[in-house]
């Protein structure tokens, strides 16, 4: 029986995912790739996140995000989108551009949604959160549906928030990204096993 191989996670998104203003190791990849290898998962993250970087961006960068070696990928992109007040419509059209994608290179997927403000009108509120969960029904994969679930409830209402937020009052810090992490780690943790599932069943 050959030996597992570790599994490649690429982590396409924004600053969430890039680790802005964190130190090296603080960031939602090292932390994601801690509480994995905890678990006893053999897995490596590739931080493929880019601060200030929309679904358009990610899009463009997908293609060369999906090198041979990588068995998964967690889509994390969209907030950038919003601050802009960008068409969800467009951001929908991105998102299935970067999920076709990934499905064509044949690896496993986790959509990772965001619980967004009213600010722009409870409309665009529901049309943005709701192109996550169409997208996920379409390709058929997971979705996370708050990438900062773990942080809201870690912090247990909005005047508990700044203990785990960074001085701008929009990025996470470390103590933020561990409870983050904490939440959706399980989610990853069984994307890792559909990969895996994936690359055994592949022909050598």
């Amino acid at each position: 029986m050959a030996q597992a191989e570790t599994i490649t996670v690429a982590a396409l998104g924004d600053s969430l995912t890039a680790g802005y203003g964190l130190a090296q190791g603080e960031g939602f990849v090292p932390q994601l790739e801690a509480w994995l290898k905890e678990q006893g998962a053999d897995v490596a993250i590739v931080n493929a996140g880019v601060s200030g970087d929309t679904t358009a961006g990610g899009l463009s960068r997908v293609a060369w995000t999906l090198t041979p070696e990588v068995d998964a990928m967690i889509v994390t992109l969209g907030g950038n989108d919003y601050l802009r007040g960008l068409d969800p419509s467009v951001s929908r059209s991105n998102l299935d551009g970067i999920l076709a994608a990934g499905q064509d290179a044949g690896v496993a997927m986790l959509l990772v949604g965001l619980s967004v403000g009213g600010n722009y009108g409870q409309a665009y509120k529901q049309e943005f959160e709701g192109m996550y969960a169409a997208l996920a029904t379409a390709y058929d994969i997971p979705l996370y549906p708050d990438f900062a679930s773990g942080l809201r409830q870690a912090a247990g209402s909005s005047e508990g928030m700044s203990a785990f937020l960074q001085g701008d009052g929009i990025h996470p810090n470390a103590a933020g990204v561990g409870a983050i992490v904490a939440a959706i780690g399980p989610e990853v943790l069984k994307l890792v096993a559909a990969a895996r599932g994936q690359t055994s069943g592949q022909q050598p």
